[in-house]
């Protein structure tokens, strides 16, 4: 796709702040620092659109972003953050699911995960809870700039096997820095949304 306008237009944290528009949303889940806003920055050609912490877990609220006046991403808090307290974790999770379980115009959900590494347990919860509401969903295995070219096939087929995902479910070999896996992207979305 072509992105001619992106821009940040708001952040909530309760269903009535969502916005009121009605166009179909892209959520991007997955953990603390595996590169969500990074993500977001990279498919839309806008290097500073979402704030990239430093600090992982930077992300406490839901932000949206309109793309092309057609859809929303959605970059929602990152889970399984060591270094905040329960209280706080528990927090994000309940306004993540609040978003999943009461969004109509949610169509799509990229769970990201880190192609370095196998899938955590939360990656897994979040992947099961996915396959049992039947949300449309691919996964995007990041950095993976981060590993040799030989190594990228070998790690996609062990993370598939990890999470168990389905046939029809692409695992794309992504990175935000080199550009790998943004076409691939796109043409998900653009078949699922039909944009």
């Amino acid at each position: 796709m072509d992105v001619k306008d992106a821009r940040y237009e708001l952040t909530a944290v309760r269903p009535e702040q969502y916005p009121k528009t009605g166009l179909p949303e892209i959520a991007f889940a997955g953990r603390s620092n595996v590169g969500k806003s990074s993500a977001i920055n990279c498919l839309v050609s806008k290097k500073n659109l979402a704030r990239v912490g430093s600090t992982p877990g930077k992300t406490r609220e839901i932000n949206f972003y309109n793309v092309n006046g057609k859809l929303y991403f959605v970059d929602l808090p990152g889970y399984g953050y060591a270094k905040v307290s329960k209280k706080e974790k528990l927090s994000w999770g309940q306004m993540a699911e609040t978003y999943f379980n009461s969004r109509k115009e949610l169509v799509l959900v990229l769970l990201l995960v880190d192609i370095r590494h196998e899938p955590t347990e939360d990656d897994k919860v979040m992947y099961n809870w996915l396959l049992q509401t039947q949300t449309p969903h691919i996964v995007l295995a990041c950095k993976s700039d981060k590993i040799s070219r030989s190594r990228i096939a070998t790690r996609i087929e062990e993370i598939s096997k990890a999470l168990m995902t389905p046939e029809n479910v692409p695992v794309i070999p992504f990175s935000s820095q080199s550009g790998q896996g943004r076409n691939e992207t796109w043409k998900e979305i653009q078949r699922i949304t039909g944009l």
